[in-house]
């Protein structure tokens, strides 16, 4: 009985990827006519220069170059790249836009959320002092402590190249009690109730509060709410979610701080954050994508994202002993993402192993697993805060970067890979 019932559900599992079994055979015969002629599909712009694209299950990573432009992101570059513009005036009319669009004060564009991070430093320790912003990172006689709330992170040398100090606590408890005359900022990444209680002590202390939301659109809603919660400072990055310029990011919140964070910014000459360049085409370019979101039916866009890891997850459910399911992350990469999992002590194939399969693979599948390539090792050795990692039980495939089309490339792979693996297994 039990056999029977295994292969029913093994017969309907194959009945619901049958569809996209037929779209797979149909590419297999497109790609060899297309040989047959001399004609290569894959050529473009980079394979030109002998470096491989990538189909991006993995989400938003700068190393992986972020997410992709919105149509509306690259014409609005394309027409900022044709006139020269005073950036001062730039930035401000940009900044008025902004309020309009958020309901916060002000903001600008800066190079990443990282370049936010610094601009916001350098804006409350040196405010708009020209002589202070010139002193810049030299801290002496100015407040230049900012209080990091969960400990540091890899991207806290945005605070310590402008000059920030850095306190480390880790409960809102800890918090109110290393508030001091030279606090200039706090940081944090925490949201929800965690937020509101930082904010209430920042409030009470009368300290700056940034908070750093880089992967917090979608929802584009994240963009108002913070100006309703009153928050000092906060940031998004252009390049993740946003689905704007990669070297680009929005710092937002109160008018005389971002005022600011401009002064010691690009283009001032002798800003300490100068060399975080960003252009005209840059910062129109990133206003395109947000006023984009705000006009989004997001409720659509994250059904055609269902659907992608979907038809993958059907896929590769025909292989046997696999578990899948799709489920949305709380934290960054807040896309619906599949989850693939199975024995890897009975089948003797680890994730990890999964994992360089697909990255070796052609075309290149770049799924989740337990590695950072793009990390600086000591990140890790030098944090007094962090846990031990482990071998992960699963893939994870995220559906905001994987184009349309692609699922059925990868969902084949993987299908291939695990089928492999788990004959290999059961020999």
């Amino acid at each position: 009985m039990l056999g029977q019932n295994a292969s029913r559900r093994s017969f309907i599992k194959l009945l619901a990827a049958a569809p996209l079994l037929s779209q797979i055979a149909m590419r297999e015969l497109y790609a060899q006519a297309a040989t047959a002629v001399g004609k290569d599909v894959h050529q473009n712009i980079y394979t030109r220069l002998g470096v491989k694209t990538v189909i991006n299950c993995r989400g938003t990573w700068t190393y992986l170059s972020g997410s992709l432009e919105f149509p509306e992101v690259r014409q609005a570059q394309l027409e900022a790249a044709r006139h020269f513009v005073n950036m001062f005036d730039l930035q401000h009319a940009v900044g008025r836009r902004l309020s309009e669009l958020t309901g916060a004060e002000s903001g600008i564009v800066t190079s990443g959320a990282a370049g936010a991070m610094a601009a916001a430093t350098a804006a409350c320790i040196a405010g708009q002092d020209d002589k202070y912003i010139w002193q810049l990172p030299d801290t002496t006689g100015l407040k230049q402590e900012v209080i990091m709330v969960g400990g540091r992170s890899a991207f806290d040398s945005a605070i310590r190249l402008a000059g920030g100090k850095l306190v480390l606590v880790y409960s809102p408890e800890e918090l109110a009690h290393a508030i001091n005359e030279n606090t200039a900022m706090i940081y944090t990444t925490d949201l929800g109730d965690k937020l509101q209680k930082e904010l209430a002590v920042a409030k009470e202390g009368k300290v700056p509060l940034l908070l750093d939301d880089a992967a917090g659109i979608p929802p584009a809603s994240n963009a108002r709410l913070y100006a309703k919660m009153g928050i000092d400072l906060y940031c998004f990055s252009g390049g993740k979610g946003l689905c704007g310029p990669q070297c680009s990011g929005l710092l937002l919140g109160r008018k005389d701080l971002i005022e600011a964070a401009l002064l010691n910014c690009n283009p001032r000459e002798g800003a300490v954050c100068r060399p975080m360049k960003v252009g005209k085409e840059e910062i129109m370019g990133c206003l395109a994508a947000l006023e984009k979101w705000l006009n989004l039916d997001e409720k659509k866009l994250y059904a055609e994202w269902h659907g992608r890891v979907d038809r993958i997850r059907k896929l590769v459910d025909t292989v046997p002993g696999i578990k899948t399911d799709i489920y949305i992350p709380d934290d960054g990469n807040r896309y619906p993402t599949l989850r693939v999992s199975w024995d890897t002590q009975k089948w003797g194939f680890s994730v990890s192993e999964c994992v360089h399969e697909l990255r070796s693979s052609n075309p290149v599948i770049e799924v989740l697993g337990a590695d950072n390539p793009s990390l600086v090792t000591a990140v890790r050795e030098g944090n007094p805060n962090r846990k031990e990692r482990k071998e992960p039980d699963r893939i994870e495939l995220v559906s905001m970067t994987i184009k349309p089309g692609e699922e059925i490339i990868v969902g084949q792979r993987l299908r291939a890979v695990l089928r492999a693996a788990q004959k290999k297994a059961a020999a």
